[in-house]
């Protein structure tokens, strides 16, 4: 039997373990959300190489990408909500022979996403911001 020993912990090395614990977790926290929004931007980017790729066949069967007769050109003039519905979609200019699709964030997580507020591409396949593709 021991006598007058005490065993065990102190508040003080409770509060200083619980304390490192909140700054791990705060710190893997941040690093997942930021990997969630990284993640959920493919939503976007398929959409646009879609949305691209039917634009395209409109230029190669109506020798103009603007054509009211190429269902693609109205579809995406009027905005279209991507697949997992976190983007929409929208042909934001076009001509007969240039246009640019941008990619806008309508639900969260990816409001939130500072780096990359909008996703945009061009007929000549100019991708930004690059970061984020």
């Amino acid at each position: 039997m021991k006598s007058g020993h005490n065993t065990g912990f102190t508040l003080l090395e409770v509060m200083i373990v619980v304390a490192i614990i909140g700054i791990i977790a705060s710190v893997a926290y941040a690093s997942y959300t930021n990997q969630v929004m990284r993640t959920n931007r493919s939503d976007a980017i398929a959409m646009l190489n879609d949305a691209s790729q039917r634009l395209q066949r409109c230029y190669t069967t109506y020798s103009r990408y603007d054509s009211d007769d190429c269902a693609a050109f109205s579809t995406y003039e009027a905005g279209v909500e991507s697949s997992e519905g976190y983007y929409e979609v929208e042909l934001t200019a076009s001509t007969a022979t240039t246009y640019t699709l941008t990619a806008t964030p309508i639900r969260a997580p990816q409001t939130n996403d500072t780096n990359c507020p909008t996703l945009t591409l061009t007929h000549a396949g100019v991708r930004s911001p690059e970061d984020c593709w």
